[in-house]
């Protein structure tokens, strides 16, 4: 996604960002994400991480515009290493202005993303809250990695900025988990 892609919501998040408290971060490696709706590009209804049970799947969550470059890079070291398992991103924006503009800020969103990429970006307003309680909201500009196994659990975590040795840590975790077996986590 890009970063003029997200400018309505962002903007609009950055407005309220400081109306709420923050979160201590937490990493929840071993932990179920917490059972969430959101809408992806493409309008359709998504249960993450229900919906990515059976398959492991890489979720980049971000919060503000500035974790938007963040999320970029990320997206393209994994792309360029071929990590060969689902990527969603998840904008994430809690409390009940930004839902009130969720069929605006999505729509402005889609004219910047090439329709084939849509169903890759799934927003999450009305339970952003519990995703933001279940990683924490310090340093919000950066972006939130997980690798969810196929159950749903977080195998592998990070929310410290763009990392080359982070993306080919989790390019290994991620065909661990394709191989069955444990990655190590961060």
């Amino acid at each position: 996604m890009k970063k003029t892609n997200l400018s309505i919501v962002l903007s609009l998040s950055l407005l309220l960002w400081g109306c709420s408290s923050t979160i201590k971060n937490r990493a929840p490696v071993g932990e179920s994400f917490p059972a969430v709706i959101g809408t992806s590009l493409q309008e359709k209804i998504v249960h993450i991480p229900k919906d990515y049970e059976g398959q492991p799947v890489v979720l980049l969550v971000g919060y503000t515009q500035r974790s938007q470059f963040d999320l970029d890079r990320w997206i393209l070291g994994l792309t360029q290493l071929g990590t060969p398992i689902r990527i969603v991103e998840v904008p994430t924006i809690a409390g009940l202005l930004p839902g009130m503009f969720a069929d605006r800020i999505d729509a402005g969103m889609r004219t910047g993303i090439p329709k084939e990429d849509w169903g890759g970006v799934v927003t999450v307003y009305e339970d952003g809250d519990r995703i933001e309680s279940f990683l924490g909201t310090e340093g919000p500009n950066n972006g939130r990695i997980l690798l969810l196994d196929q159950q749903g659990i977080v195998r592998w975590f990070w929310d410290r900025g763009y990392s080359a040795t982070g993306v080919t840590t989790l390019h290994d975790a991620a065909l661990k988990q394709l191989n069955g077996s444990e990655p190590n986590t961060e």
